[in-house]
């Protein structure tokens, strides 16, 4: 661990790529396919020694960027997973306080007779206190991935895996070692690498990231692929699906994204998809087959509901989709569209809809919809209700003569009086 403010940060030249070219043949050996910005963009990495920031949805392949990159010149990946609440002890090193203890019971004896001719309780603090530099030493230091990088003495990949997740207080421990590749310990001084890593930091924009941590970094923006690009990611995977079958694939997977789902089907998911069709023997890509199978892409209850109702289209871009299903309501506010149909039935008597805030998006009325409709009179005609109204009411009630009351109690017992 080099401790020195004066000595800058190398870069193994090793195993920096020739060209721009080298970069997209060696990525490509390592079975991970780049475009050429994606390609400029690691070469310049590596010979301007700046970190690079690689934004964009989920498993659109920047983590797995840093693992190939590691693989192809031969570092070592050295890896930060970023979560909410994480503080720097976790990212840069903590100090083993079990180790600092237990060498201080070991060392009591040695202790007493450091203090043994001192007179005064301040004289005893001041002679222990010139033993600090023993406990809070290299010896006590206990690494994490941001220290370990910089002071390994081997070139390495550092990985920062979904910093957006981090709070703003890790942003700002990231500055000195983005912008210089070293690490200031109070206790020890400043820790500066002896190889330049190479930085890769990756965000799935749940959150802005601060302009300070941009500047230090080059910049690239990783979207979904193009059609043949994703074709061709997915023939390097060895699936063992058929070529036709993956092409019809690839185009059902991009009318899925263009779907208003929560999440988009990643190149990843697209990827076990091909395998799960090739393990299932699927010879063609039929509304039963994605339908049956469709919940490895998508993960979401509603998402896969809209999905479902796409499945026609999907199968067969000619096919005509029909209006979406029955709907029904189970009193809890949402209805299910099941895309079957049920034999036609005699249409009720129109009954009065009050609108309601919880129609569920799918089209079927809800639960509390349903209840608000028994409610309304007239539903049921009046030998359903009995008579209730009052006389001289305006409820259009009918009047009962005496004599027709007591006809219908002739059989009551009377009580006993």
């Amino acid at each position: 661990m080099t401790t020195s403010q004066d000595q800058p940060a190398t870069t193994d030249r090793g195993s920096d790529f020739a060209s721009v070219d080298d970069v997209r043949e060696r990525f490509a050996a390592a079975g991970y396919l780049t475009d050429e910005r994606l390609a400029t963009t690691v070469f310049l990495q590596t010979r301007l020694d700046k970190p690079v920031l690689l934004e964009g949805p989920a498993g659109v392949g920047k983590t797995q960027l840093a693992q190939s990159l590691a693989a192809v010149t031969g570092r070592k990946l050295l890896r930060l997973q970023c979560y909410e609440g994480q503080d720097e002890t976790k990212a840069l090193y903590e100090w083993d306080y079990g180790k600092q203890l237990l060498y201080t019971q070991m060392l009591r004896e040695k202790i007493g007779q450091i203090v043994d001719d001192t007179s005064t309780i301040a004289e005893a603090v001041e002679r222990i206190a010139d033993q600090d530099s023993v406990f809070f030493s290299e010896r006590f230091l206990a690494p994490r991935p941001l220290l370990e990088a910089i002071a390994s003495p081997e070139p390495v990949v550092l990985l920062i895996d979904e910093v957006d997740r981090a709070d703003e207080a890790l942003e700002a421990v990231l500055l000195e070692l983005l912008a210089e590749y070293q690490i200031s310990i109070p206790e020890i001084g400043t820790v500066v690498a002896e190889h330049a890593p190479y930085v890769v930091l990756t965000s799935n924009n749940t959150r802005d990231l601060s302009a300070a941590l941009k500047r230090r970094c080059l910049h690239l923006f990783l979207d979904y692929p193009d059609a043949q690009r994703e074709l061709d990611i997915i023939a390097s995977k060895d699936t063992g699906l058929a070529e036709s079958l993956a092409t019809r694939l690839v185009e059902v997977v991009r009318q899925l994204r263009e779907l208003d789902l929560r999440k988009a089907p990643s190149i990843s998911e697209t990827i076990d998809w091909a395998r799960t069709l090739a393990v299932l023997g699927v010879s063609e890509l039929s509304a039963d087959v994605l339908s049956s199978t469709l919940n490895v892409v998508v993960k979401y209850e509603r998402d896969l509901a809209r999905a479902l109702r796409e499945v026609p289209a999907l199968s067969d871009p000619n096919a005509e989709v029909p209006d979406s299903g029955h709907g029904h309501g189970h009193g809890h506010g949402e209805g299910h569209g099941h895309g079957h149909e049920e034999p036609k039935r005699p249409a009720p008597a129109p009954v009065p809809r009050t609108p309601v805030e919880d129609d569920d998006d799918l089209g079927g009325p809800s639960g509390r919809e349903k209840r608000a409709a028994k409610d309304q009179p007239g539903r049921h005609d009046e030998a359903y209700y009995g008579s209730t109204s009052k006389p001289g009411s305006s409820s259009g009630s009918r009047s009962v003569s005496s004599g027709q009351g007591a006809r219908s109690f002739q059989g009551t017992r009377k009580r006993p009086v």
